[in-house]
């Protein structure tokens, strides 16, 4: 019986560099979010969206989160374009990040319009930008959730990653149905940012170690 030699996976700089700088975006976004509970605790999260905290006092905070979350998206994209599976449904993942990328781009240069005030086209724009982004995030985590089991090096964290889109798509539903005037909303919405961010930073962490050569442990 011969022996066989494991060869291990070649290390991927520029795809560790992409899954580096995702992770700390992410953690900026989520850094911020979190402090602007305390720091607005007038926005009261049962009836406010996490967008709300972008209007008035320390809204700067939350136009800057929605940049970094937005080039987190871009740059966990072009590591998945180095790292990632070679599958159409991973290319499709890919773009529809990108095209999250440009969509919250457009959510943090377009303030929201809060519940009590009257609509204005910046609010309109903002709510279109808002649907771009969960449905791009949303299908993209599920094409490139299917994707990884055509790649050994990915194939170990399918299942796991497909959980967490289960779990999205019925936060999804759920933040869809309560949006309406005196729903939760507030809450459901940060339900479904933090299922988001879930995968976000799950598959940003897969990247950085498949692009350091190793294999993500499940």
């Amino acid at each position: 019986m011969s022996n066989q030699t494991l060869i291990p996976d070649a290390p991927d700089r520029n795809a560790a560099i992409a899954a580096t700088v995702s992770l700390f975006l992410f953690s900026y976004f989520s850094i911020a979010l979190i402090a602007l509970h305390f720091i607005r605790p007038d926005y009261t999260p049962i009836d406010h969206m996490i967008s709300d905290y972008a209007v008035g006092r320390a809204g700067w905070l939350m136009t800057t989160a929605f940049v970094a979350l937005g080039f987190g998206c871009l740059s966990l994209s072009l590591g998945l374009w180095r790292a990632g599976p070679k599958k159409v449904s991973a290319t499709i993942g890919r773009l529809l990040l990108i095209l999250a990328f440009l969509g919250l781009m457009v959510t943090a240069v377009f303030p929201t319009d809060l519940e009590t005030a009257k609509d204005t086209l910046h609010g309109t724009i903002h709510t279109a930008s808002f649907l771009v982004n969960i449905v791009s995030i949303s299908v993209a985590a599920l094409t490139l959730s299917l994707s990884f089991g055509a790649d050994p090096r990915w194939k170990s964290i399918r299942l796991p990653s497909l959980l967490i889109v289960v779990a999205l798509v019925g936060a999804f539903v759920v933040q869809y149905l309560t949006l309406h005037r005196g729903a939760p909303y507030g809450f459901t919405n940060r339900a479904f940012v933090l299922v988001v961010m879930s995968w976000l930073f799950f598959v940003a962490f897969c990247l950085k170690k498949i692009a350091d050569g190793k294999r993500p442990q499940t």
